[in-house]
């Protein structure tokens, strides 16, 4: 059986030390968001290293707001002997309105690192396959400011992720603003190390009156050999608030979005 292959996806809110006087995203940080997916989608594709060695356009369609989602997307898009040309999306998406807009994109030359001394093909591009409903999916590379000194993802760091994914598939359900009411269970089954990628994916799977019970997974994967493993899965209860900033009616599973 083939190897089923999903975009690259990061889901991120924009906070206000990433925007100038004016509540804009700074151009730099979309830029510094967009060559993380483009990487990731060349090293998850070829399971090598790679730099990036141009960008080919960008493109920069409309501002970015402080307090909005973005939800970028990398694809591969050709690859030549060394390289690949990796084209990433970036939408930004109001969480309350659920507008989303198409604001940069740009075409990356991801080239391998070790083309010098690996002479083995790129794989081809691949035939991506389409996003589940009613999924939060982001991913997100361990960097040693994330783990101990041993190299390990801390605890803290994961489940600020888990949140993170928890809020954002909670708020696109609800369409109001959400708070965290309880992490109802944690289960940490294995160590994540530094340079591995994770994967995050919340999805709610209940609501209550006010309330929303979303799971969520965090998932490990050495981008090297392609091992994955479930590293982490936990529960939250998020609830819906009104403008007055009480709990409010959160809609149910089965209403149309």
């Amino acid at each position: 059986m083939s190897e089923i292959h999903h975009k690259v996806r990061l889901v991120d809110l924009v906070f206000p030390d990433q925007t100038n006087h004016q509540g804009d995203m700074f151009g730099g940080a979309a830029l510094a968001f967009m060559d993380k997916v483009a990487f990731l989608a060349a090293a998850r594709l070829a399971r090598r290293g790679f730099v990036t060695a141009a960008v080919e356009r960008m493109d920069f369609k409309s501002p970015v707001l402080v307090g909005e989602l973005v939800d970028l997307t990398g694809e591969v898009r050709s690859v030549g002997r060394t390289s690949m040309n990796v084209r990433v999306s970036l939408m930004a998406e109001n969480l309350l309105t659920g507008e989303r807009r198409l604001t940069t994109q740009g075409d990356f030359i991801m080239v391998a690192s070790d083309r010098k001394t690996n002479k083995t093909p790129l794989p081809p591009v691949p035939d991506y396959a389409p996003e589940p409903k009613g999924v939060t999916r982001t991913a997100e590379l361990v960097f040693p400011g994330d783990t101990d000194h041993r190299g390990l993802l801390f605890g803290g760091r994961a489940l600020n992720l888990m949140e993170k994914a928890a809020f954002v598939a909670a708020s696109r359900h609800a369409r109001t603003s959400v708070v965290m009411a309880a992490l109802k269970e944690i289960d940490f089954a294995t160590a994540i190390h530094v340079g591995e990628m994770i994967e995050i994916i919340a999805k709610v799977v209940s609501v209550g009156r006010t309330s929303m019970r979303v799971a969520v997974r965090l998932c490990a994967e050495d981008l090297q050999t392609g091992e994955r493993r479930q590293a982490t899965i936990g529960e939250f209860i998020m609830v819906a608030l009104g403008g007055d900033g009480k709990p409010a009616p959160a809609p149910s599973l089965n209403e149309e979005q």
